[in-house]
């Protein structure tokens, strides 16, 4: 791969990360989909965002490919 066009991906995933950082906050449902599992007990409490992996991941997988093509 071409050095200039491995700085273009770098500098999206960059920009997409900050936006999520950002604005990750302000968007409800990120982090709260129905396949993450949150376990809450009197003195313990355990959460994994399975199902928000599973979306990122598919996105970041469509994102290189397009890039990629």
């Amino acid at each position: 791969m071409p050095p200039g066009r491995l700085l273009i991906i770098l500098g999206v995933v960059l920009i997409l990360a900050g936006l999520l950082l950002t604005y990750g906050g302000r968007i409800p449902w990120l982090g709260k989909l129905p396949g993450d599992i949150r376990i809450e007990r009197e003195n313990f409490s355990f959460y994994f965002p399975l199902a928000t992996s599973l979306l990122v991941s598919l996105l970041l997988s469509l994102l290189f490919w397009l890039f990629r093509r």
